[in-house]
């Protein structure tokens, strides 16, 4: 033994499970291996301070539990600490083992079992007490368990989150009750996740996961448990990118799309559309509404559409030549209001969902005069805070001329002002790239928007806070850059991502910081605005 341990650095004993035979071998080891070698044991049902007998008291700094899981194939690992380890052991270790290809994972804590055992354990335990009670049989609880189990994407944790936390809290409540069960686990539950509004992915504050890691992408197919919180996207092909083969049809060759959270499952729902560009949706009304800029952009015929959440019952709201070029589309769903932007018509509009009540509410000039030549008075994203009662829009100003600006006012009018002369309009943003789409976080007060413009601070995805307190003085965050002329914006505020569009045809998903970036849909389409909605 002496020369087989001398250089070692970390030596695993993997005797038989009696206890004292580990003893005899850890003092041994202590004895001759080098004083900064690690000892550790395989055992999988002893913990490691029980083989402490006869090791020195420096020693059992670097003394652990590493338990490798049967069959060989199989890459999971668990360390220990024996109660006195250092915890720069245990993730060196884990370093190591990961470097080797292993998944390792440190238990917080001594644990009787580790982890992965214990769980394993409770499903021997109720397996056998299902048959005891005479409820099933081996062969069908095995079919039933690799049915359900079979290329899950999710652990327990996961499945919980995707449920809803406050219903296991639920389900569980009952098993005690009619089971006797100890309500320990329910307890911790309910007081640490659920009083607190954790709820899983239904959550914006999240749950066992944090949020937005916990959402997983909805493959339209029953026995997922992982569908509850993933959207379903509403995107907008324009007609203009490499997929319109006869240009004489581009103008009208507009789609409205829809697909799941991940890319997948992607289906027209409307057809033949005039250049649409910016789309919203309302679950409680059961509808889609989108703007479409009209044949030609140099034209007052524009109009605002709507149709049912599978594309049917398709109705213009406000017909062509009542708006110019409209733009981003925003729904007050408190107030059952559409506001949406009129670029060339230089204006900002609302309307109720059938386009009863349609008024300007904000004007920059006259489309009818020299103004429209005038591009920073073009009026394209457009954002609203219905509980501040506040609108924010973007004036993108000439292509790539960096003379762009985003501007708030109130919803409602003060006594006196008009459209074209309202005294509560503030200019917010300056001498931008050119931004376009807008997004209002209520929770962190933030707006964001993003950006066509010109190259470094252009084709971007940009952020900054706009609440009462300027306790970061205006600052403009750029979270995510080189788009293809950025265009659609969407926040998941359920899962905290954002959903980005652009017009060399990709969907993108984000985390809110910008962070994660990954491609959801690819195509040669060219994509405008993208809305979605949790419709479990």
């Amino acid at each position: 033994m002496e020369s087989a341990v001398k250089n070692a650095w970390l030596v695993i004993e993997a005797l038989p499970e009696k206890l004292d035979l580990k003893i005899s071998m850890m003092g041994q080891l202590d004895q001759h291996a080098p004083q900064d070698c690690i000892l550790a044991s395989n055992s999988s049902s002893y913990k490691s301070r029980l083989m402490l007998d006869k090791v020195d008291q420096k020693r059992r700094l670097r003394v652990c539990n590493m338990h490798y899981y049967m069959p060989p194939g199989n890459n999971v690992v668990e360390l220990m600490t024996c109660g006195e380890t250092d915890t720069d052991v245990l993730q060196f270790l884990k370093s190591k083992l990961e470097d080797a290809g292993m998944t390792p994972a440190i238990a917080r804590k001594e644990s009787t079992g580790f982890i992965f055992n214990r769980l394993w354990a409770a499903v021997k335990r109720e397996t056998l007490l299902i048959m005891a009670e005479g409820v099933s049989e081996p062969k069908e609880i095995d079919k039933l368990f690799m049915t359900m189990f079979k290329d899950n994407p999710v652990g327990p944790c996961g499945m919980m989150d995707a449920v809803g936390l406050d219903t296991v809290a639920f389900i569980e409540d009952n098993y005690i009750q009619e089971r006797h069960l100890d309500p320990t686990a329910r307890d911790w539950l309910q007081k640490n996740f659920v009083e607190e509004g954790k709820l899983g992915a239904k959550s914006g504050k999240g749950g066992l996961y944090p949020p937005g890691e916990t959402t997983k992408s909805s493959k339209d197919e029953g026995g997922h448990h992982d569908n509850l919180a993933a959207p379903r996207l509403y995107f907008l092909d324009i007609g203009m990118g490499s997929n319109i083969t006869d240009m004489t049809k581009a103008t009208i060759s507009g789609k409205i799309m829809t697909a799941s959270a991940d890319g997948s499952n992607v289906r027209t729902l409307v057809s033949n559309q005039a250049m649409p560009d910016g789309i919203d949706v309302s679950i409680s009304a059961g509808k889609l509404f989108w703007t479409n800029m009209g044949k030609s952009p140099s034209v007052n015929n524009g109009s605002i559409m709507s149709s049912n959440l599978d594309g049917s019952d398709l109705q213009t709201i406000i017909p062509e030549g009542k708006v110019h070029t409209p733009k981003q589309i925003k729904i007050d769903h408190e107030n059952k209001k559409l506001y949406f932007c009129d670029r060339e018509g230089l204006r900002v509009h609302r309307c109720d969902f059938d386009g009863g009540n349609h008024e300007v509410i904000i004007q920059t000039g006259d489309f009818n005069t020299a103004d429209i030549e005038d591009q920073t008075k073009w009026c394209v994203g457009i954002a609203v805070d219905a509980k501040a009662g506040k609108l924010y829009w973007s004036q993108k100003g000439p292509s790539k001329g960096g003379q762009g600006q985003i501007f708030r006012a109130n919803l409602q009018m003060a006594d006196g002002d008009t459209a074209s002369s309202r005294s509560d309009v503030e200019l917010l943003f300056d001498k931008l790239p050119e931004p376009i789409d807008l997004e209002f976080e209520n929770d962190s007060q933030t707006l964001y928007w993003t950006d066509r413009g010109e190259y470094p601070l252009g084709n971007t995805l940009n952020s900054a806070y706009v609440g009462p307190e300027d306790k970061e003085g205006g600052q403009v965050k750029t979270l995510a850059r080189h788009f293809h002329e950025a265009i659609g914006l969407k926040i998941d505020a359920v899962n905290r991502h954002i959903y980005t569009t652009d017009l060399g045809g990709t969907v993108y998903r984000f985390n809110m910081d910008g962070s994660e970036r990954k491609k959801i849909y690819e195509t040669d389409g060219a994509y405008s605005g993208i809305a979605l909605a949790h419709l479990h």
